[in-house]
């Protein structure tokens, strides 16, 4: 086992549960949070300090500090700050979901001074975290190597890959969150048609049979069958909140010219679903209204029409 310790800045429900978890594998971890040292790290192999410094100074150099905090600012801001306590060598590993642009600016910029920058695209939720984790990793080959011993420990079997050089970890992490979007949004539209069937289905029933055997079989199967049963049925709010990073791998995708039409529709269908004043419908209806007369609001003879209107159906054309 490793005896040197690692650092890890951000102590929540990732940055946190991958602490333990390496504590519980035997790994020194000193561990520190802005806001506060989470009462749940209790452990012998966990150090928690109270300030950056004292964190920083407790590690043996090179040191290998990972950084478990929101993207954006707050990552710039937080390298700017530990940068002057380090050592040429030392490696500063981010965790978070960056964009890859970020991470390839940031590591150019370590570089100079001597330091390293790995981004590492983490996937696998919290219980990942705790008993399991799969790991996207991007950076100098020298510095990869250092860390790459803890990280296929704190992976499940096979759950570790280094991606290339500096940005590319948190590139595939990108790819692989639009992924999952786009599998999302074809689920809960499964689940919409299922709960539209002329008779009312066993919806539990079919999803626990879906992940034996079946090709749709998996862990968002498995999630979507727990929670429903937990709360009987759809009962949850229709509003879908998240934190913008398929917006980037949309817009990239537009720059390099490659057609993700599923993964883009997934993300509009998120926003759509924020929308509790309905601008766009309510538009379309009042235009409707003016060109053709169309009522507001549901209409018995206009839904008749629609569901009977249509006698016959599509006509081969003759040979």
């Amino acid at each position: 086992m490793e005896k040197q310790a690692y650092g890890i800045i951000g102590l929540g429900k990732m940055g946190g549960n991958l602490a333990l978890q390496a504590a519980e594998k035997g790994y020194a971890i000193a561990g520190y949070d802005r806001f506060a040292n989470p009462d749940f790290l209790q452990h012998e192999n966990i150090r928690l300090a109270d300030s950056l410094a004292g964190m920083v100074n407790s590690l043996q150099t090179p040191r290998k500090i990972f950084m478990y905090i929101p993207a954006g600012k707050a990552v710039d801001d937080l390298i700017a700050e530990i940068t002057p306590l380090l050592s040429e060598g030392d490696i500063l590993i981010d965790g978070g979901n960056s964009y890859w642009g970020d991470s390839i600016r940031r590591a150019q910029a370590l570089q100079e001074q001597g330091l390293f920058l790995i981004d590492c695209g983490t996937s696998g939720g919290i219980s990942g975290a705790r008993n399991g984790a799969c790991f996207m990793v991007g950076g100098a080959k020298e510095a990869v190597e250092q860390i790459a011993g803890l990280l296929k420990a704190l992976a499940v079997p096979e759950g570790y890959t280094c991606t290339g050089a500096s940005g590319s970890g948190h590139f595939v992490k990108l790819v692989h969150n639009g992924i999952e979007f786009g599998m999302l949004q074809a689920i809960g539209e499964g689940m919409a048609l299922l709960a539209r069937y002329r008779e009312q289905l066993n919806i539990s029933e079919i999803l626990h049979t879906w992940n034996h055997g079946s090709v749709v079989r998996s862990w968002l199967v498995e999630l979507m069958k727990q929670l429903y049963d937990e709360k009987k049925g759809f009962n949850v709010p229709s509003y879908v909140d998240d934190t913008g990073e398929v917006n980037w791998l949309v817009t990239d995708a537009m720059k390099m010219e490659v057609s993700i039409p599923v993964i883009a529709q997934s993300v509009m269908q998120l926003i759509a679903s924020r929308d509790s004043e309905n601008i766009s419908p309510k538009s379309i209806a009042m235009m409707r209204n003016g060109f053709g007369g169309h009522p507001f609001g549901p209409d018995a003879h206009i839904a008749y029409e629609r569901h009977h209107g249509q006698v016959g159906s599509y006509v081969e054309p003759a040979e």
